[in-house]
């Protein structure tokens, strides 16, 4: 059973079949949201999937940073990332004929906690090159 289906720009059908969210911020008792901590929160999302998946690879959407009119703190300006990271399985048909499917792990950001499908999906999730960074795999 797939949780969604999303139609890339290139025209490839995938399934989503696992996924999970996390608030970006949560558990975050003091600072504000800077360059520096993004970008350690945006580097442990991809070393998490990539331990959680090991023998799937792993494709980090680069996430969206905006930059509201706040004043900079001692760590430099606020720079606020999309409220929820995500990650998630999804499956297509093989690459190689003589294989059975494909798979490929996919780590990004969203603003919202709802699972991305059809062309809800975000423009960027929409545009995974599949065919370079997916694995085929046999039953």
């Amino acid at each position: 059973m797939s949780l969604g289906h999303i139609v890339l720009s290139s025209g490839r059908s995938i399934r989503l079949t696992e996924l999970r969210m996390s608030s970006t911020y949560g558990g975050m008792l003091e600072g504000y949201p800077c360059k520096r901590i993004n970008d350690r929160k945006v580097s442990w999302l991809q070393r998490q999937a990539e331990h959680a998946f090991s023998s799937t690879p792993v494709h980090l959407v680069p996430p969206s940073r905006e930059y509201p009119d706040e004043p900079a703190g001692a760590f430099g300006p606020v720079e606020v990332l999309p409220s929820v990271f995500c990650v998630g399985v999804f499956d297509s048909a093989a690459l190689d004929p003589t294989m059975d499917g494909s798979s490929l792990v996919v780590a990004w950001f969203q603003p919202v906690p709802e699972v991305p499908a059809g062309e809800d999906a975000d423009l960027a999730l929409r545009g995974i090159r599949w065919e370079e960074l997916a694995q085929d795999y046999e039953l």
